[in-house]
């Protein structure tokens, strides 16, 4: 079943920390679109929850080092 959710990310600084999230997050099985606002520090993914779940999402941030501060469906 198709899914948004709303991250707060925080320590995204410039358009290689957009691109780094969007790749990552991007490559997940899954997941269909990724938004990331660098102004606003959020990252918007919409997904199938039959194929990836929020813990993975966040996981995929977190490994390029941002922190996923809060995260709101």
């Amino acid at each position: 079943m198709k899914e948004q959710i709303h991250l707060q990310v925080s320590g995204m600084s410039c358009q290689h920390c957009v691109k780094a999230v969007e790749d990552s997050v991007g490559a997940l099985s899954g997941v269909e679109k990724v938004d990331v606002s660098l102004e606003q520090g959020a990252v918007d993914v919409t997904y199938d929850n039959s194929s990836v779940d929020v813990a993975e999402i966040a996981s995929a941030i977190e490994d390029q080092g941002y922190d996923v501060a809060a995260l709101s469906e």
